[in-house]
């Protein structure tokens, strides 16, 4: 088998009182485009920071692309590309010479695949980056990250400022990273990004991992979306005393169920009130995250009774 491209076991790091991460377990492999989803202040940037050698952790083990991000950051970071959640650049320098400066410092004899992104990306090359906007700015972060095609891509927010054309063409690079056989260890807000490119997604809350699987993995166990439309008022007493069924109600002839229980009994339930309309959907990943969000808040108010 392969080795994993990054993999942590009881991944731990405090800072004096503060929390924050704890018993972090990951495996991410070879060609994956793994999500690692959660609010600010979840953990999502101090665990990058491990990764890439920035943080010293207070215990546990971290391996990536089989080395020891302490003792072998040169080498990390020679085989990956990184784009940081806070982009600092130098601000007097422009985008060109930024670009030949890291192209130099790289190695990088043949610069067809980075101006290649530049035009894509369509990257300010000539003026300053402290008068350059936060999207051009990230723009080239992102050039700066991919440019050398790296074995492993730690992005962290990497869409932030980007304009919706753009986020669709950050997406085709990924996909196309990811059929390269390249890794891509992608923290984001942006949850309808995560949703159509990645293959397996981490939740991280308050510094602990809630539930690793796959987008689909995590919709067969998620509540499902049933929306129906009457011509009347009708009687909500038979949905009422369905186990596993919340009702909310939008104007007067309409009803939101949310369903984690049996299917059958809602469908029979639903027939008997003669809808003229039914829209039914799985959970989207904006409900996905909230759901496991509020279910490990009920775990942590019964250990605390």
């Amino acid at each position: 088998m392969a080795t994993p491209t990054i993999e942590t076991h009881g991944l731990t790091k405090t800072f004096g009182s503060q929390r924050g991460i704890a018993d972090l377990d990951l495996q991410v492999e070879p060609g994956e485009i793994f999500g690692f989803l959660g609010p600010n202040g979840a953990g999502k940037s101090t665990t990058i920071r491990i990764l890439m050698g920035l943080y010293r952790p207070s215990s546990g083990t971290t391996n990536v692309l089989g080395l020891d991000p302490l003792r072998d950051v040169v080498e990390i970071h020679r085989r990956t590309g990184y784009l940081p959640g806070e982009l600092a650049l130098y601000p007097r320098m422009s985008g060109r010479q930024l670009l030949d400066r890291f192209s130099s410092a790289r190695g990088m004899g043949d610069t067809r695949y980075r101006d290649d992104l530049v035009a894509r990306f369509d990257v300010e090359l000539d003026r300053a980056m402290q008068l350059l906007s936060k999207g051009n700015r990230q723009k080239l972060g992102i050039v700066l990250a991919f440019m050398h095609r790296p074995e492993l891509l730690v992005l962290d927010e990497p869409t932030s400022g980007l304009d919706p054309l753009l986020r669709r063409e950050f997406v085709n690079l990924l996909e196309e990273t990811a059929a390269d056989g390249r890794t891509v260890f992608l923290s984001s807000h942006d949850l309808d990004e995560v949703q159509r490119v990645a293959h397996r997604l981490a939740i991280i809350k308050e510094g602990r991992i809630v539930v690793t699987d796959t987008v689909e993995g995590l919709r067969r166990h998620a509540p499902r979306t049933m929306e129906l439309v009457f011509d009347r008022a009708v009687d909500l007493s038979t949905l009422e005393r369905l186990d596993g069924v919340e009702i909310a109600t939008e104007g007067l002839r309409r009803l939101r169920l949310t369903i984690t229980g049996p299917l059958a009994p809602v469908l029979r339930a639903v027939a008997s009130l003669d809808p003229v309309d039914i829209l039914s959907r799985p959970a989207d990943l904006d409900e996905l995250f909230l759901t496991y969000y509020r279910s490990s808040d009920r775990e942590e108010s019964r250990h605390a009774v």
